[in-house]
């Protein structure tokens, strides 16, 4: 049976889930980095979702907007640089448009993404097309607002695809945006590490969902 919507302490586990998903991807997300950048994202990701995880197993929480709200904060104070503001931001930003909610829905999701995605080009500066985590979760945003009225788990699979497909797609874009940029036309061929790590975080989720 699919899932409708997820408890406070299940929003905690999904988020414990995605942190673990992120740590045992280090290497993937190192090497994705090597290719374009300085090879330190999976690095930072790693230590990002290891703080995570302490805070998450502090529990009290007493809403599903607390919960990613602290993930984002965890994120931020322990990953410094570029991609924990923005990692950071996409987590604390959602987590507000959530602001009192017992349950977390595929409703609650479409919110989340928005106040997220809008986090993140906001703080980074990125947009659509850029070669950054943009490419793959502006496309998860938007499949998310078009799967309001989906079961959770059915609406985190679609999104997870959208944010795959964004992934894939950013192979194909020159990179605009930070150390890539001195790449050029080089960084064609290879996928953005942050783009990556959207990837697994929602598909992470989505599995998550489908198996409770």
């Amino acid at each position: 049976m699919a899932k409708q919507q997820l408890s406070v302490d299940e929003t905690v586990a999904m988020l414990d889930a995605v942190a673990d998903a992120i740590i045992a991807a280090e290497p993937e997300l190192s090497e994705a980095d090597r290719n374009l950048g300085d090879g330190d994202h999976g690095l930072g990701m790693k230590r990002g979702m290891e703080a995570v995880k302490a805070k998450l197993s502090e529990g009290g929480f007493e809403s599903v907007d607390k919960v990613f709200m602290a993930m984002g904060m965890a994120m931020m104070s322990s990953m410094g640089g570029a991609s924990g503001a923005v990692f950071g931001t996409l987590f604390r930003n959602g987590g507000k448009a959530l602001k009192g909610s017992e349950t977390f829905d595929a409703a609650g999701l479409a919110e989340f993404l928005k106040g997220g995605t809008e986090g993140v080009m906001t703080r980074g500066g990125a947009k659509p097309g850029d070669k950054t985590m943009v490419d793959a979760l502006e496309p998860a945003q938007k499949a998310a607002e078009l799967a309001v009225s989906l079961p959770l788990s059915e609406a985190l699979d679609t999104t997870a695809q959208a944010a795959e497909a964004g992934r894939d797609a950013s192979k194909d874009l020159i990179a605009t945006m930070g150390r890539a940029k001195t790449l050029g036309e080089a960084s064609i061929g290879h996928p953005d590490a942050g783009a990556c790590s959207v990837a697994i975080i929602f598909r992470t989720m989505a599995t998550f969902a489908a198996g409770n």
